[in-house]
């Protein structure tokens, strides 16, 4: 299988490394001096340092439609923010589809925030599509470590394409048609995992970190249901294994940003020191508004949303979520 990978962040690099053990893998990148630079140390010194390319992982040259119309998969590995941009451009391609990001896309021009499907929906509708999704952290998916990913599409040959390019000894790949349970697990996880960080940058304990997960996981399902997801779906993967992942695991970038908070620093200074994207932050905000415009409560993003914004400190934001009345667990 020829697969093409649009984009070489780490999570595309990563994917593509994994992929060409298997398949020939094309991996393209948006800046012509980030290809030079992954051309002559055959690895990615930027975003994924450490990890060579196989001899079957080349640099891929031209624009993404060319790309893509010599391949037999397309991966967009794009952040949330270019999504919308890189599937236009591939509004007429004909090979299956898929991206990997997990967020909301940012409210622009009197647009809503979209979920990713939501916005293939509106610039590439006739394209056959879904995303590949789950608990995954870059570093570990590149280096062969077991990994379970879910590929979701209302498609029956986007998921079976996905299986064939990346099930093997490393990776496990499920299906599901779920498409806006896995989008929303996604984009909510990124979310609560930066309430998590800041639950343990306070040093509340363990006890307040399972409550966390556990009341956020319940958030995440609420939304779900009422945008047309099914329940099960978030007690998998995509739901809470790509929760407990990144609530807690020390490669998180979300779960770093809530550290970071906690120690005091700007959100600015938090975000800077990363040197990666951390979705949640750019979802936060478009999160809390579907769940408002659904008629969905979720304090515990609501109180993201006021931390982000420097609304209430990060000790207020646990107080205000401490101090909620007293009610059933399902409710």
């Amino acid at each position: 299988m020829r697969i093409a990978v649009l984009g070489a962040g780490a999570w595309g690099t990563a994917l593509a490394i994994n992929a060409a053990g298997q398949h020939e893998v094309s991996l393209w990148a948006r800046d012509a001096a980030q290809r030079a630079a992954m051309q002559s140390a055959r690895e990615n010194p930027r975003y994924l340092p450490g990890q060579p390319f196989p001899a079957t992982l080349t640099l891929a040259t031209g624009s993404p439609d060319e790309v893509a119309a010599a391949s037999d998969l397309v991966i967009v590995a794009a952040p949330m923010a270019a999504l919308r941009t890189m599937l236009a451009a591939l509004s007429d391609c004909r090979q299956p589809v898929a991206w990997l990001c997990k967020g909301v896309e940012a409210p622009a021009d009197g647009r809503a925030g979209l979920l990713a499907h939501e916005v293939q929906a509106q610039v590439a509708p006739l394209l056959m599509a879904g995303v590949l999704s789950g608990p995954s952290f870059a570093q570990e998916v590149a280096r062969a470590q077991p990994t379970a990913l879910v590929a979701a599409s209302a498609h029956a040959a986007v998921r079976k394409a996905l299986v064939s390019a990346f099930h093997g000894r490393s990776l496990r790949v499920y299906e599901n048609d779920d498409l806006v349970g896995v989008e929303v697990g996604g984009a909510v996880k990124n979310v609560l995992a930066i309430a998590t960080g800041l639950c343990d940058g306070l040093q509340l304990g363990l006890n307040a970190r399972a409550a966390l997960i556990t009341r956020g996981l319940a958030e995440m399902t609420r939304l779900g249901l009422a945008l047309g997801a099914r329940a099960d779906t978030f007690t998998g993967l995509s739901g809470l294994g790509d929760l407990v992942l990144t609530a807690t695991g020390s490669l998180s970038r979300n779960r770093q940003v809530g550290l970071l908070l906690a120690q005091g620093l700007t959100l600015a200074q938090a975000v800077a020191s990363l040197g990666h994207v951390a979705e949640g932050v750019y979802c936060a905000r478009t999160v809390a508004q579907r769940a408002r415009e659904a008629g969905v409560e979720m304090p515990i993003c609501e109180s993201v949303v006021a931390l982000l914004d420097g609304q209430l400190k990060a000790d207020e934001a646990v107080a205000a979520l401490m101090s909620r009345d007293a009610r059933e667990e399902s409710a």
